[in-house]
């Protein structure tokens, strides 16, 4: 199991870096586009993950591998906090606050969207 828990958070950390590139190409914003799109497409597929293991029966297994492994690799606080950081040090308050509340929000709806989404 750790091997595969490892080679999902291999894969969950190069589509992180992947995303985040392909965002960071394509806006010039100071807002941190990548790392919210990451989380927020993260927090939808945990709470996919989540959803099928309780109305599915999706194997311990898979839920580990998925959840922790890969998921628990695309989707970053640590950067979401440096950047909230960032922005503040930057004299970007607005955009700081606006960060942490539009991630936690959308973020949180996203997850309850994945479970709703599998209780049908």
């Amino acid at each position: 199991m750790l091997f595969a828990v490892s080679l999902a958070g291999a894969a969950g950390a190069a589509a992180r870096y992947l995303v985040d590139y392909a965002i960071a190409e394509s806006t010039d914003s100071v807002f941190p586009w990548g790392t919210f799109v990451i989380n927020v497409t993260g927090s939808l597929a945990l709470g996919i993950v989540v959803g099928l293991a309780l109305h599915h029966g999706l194997p311990s297994t898979t839920r580990i591998v998925a959840g922790t492994g890969f998921l628990g690799a695309y989707t970053t606080f640590s950067t979401f906090t440096y950047e909230t950081l960032q922005l503040i040090e930057q004299s970007s308050r607005a955009e700081a606050v606006l960060n942490v509340i539009a991630s936690v929000a959308a973020g949180t709806a996203a997850a309850a969207a994945g479970l709703v989404l599998t209780a049908w």
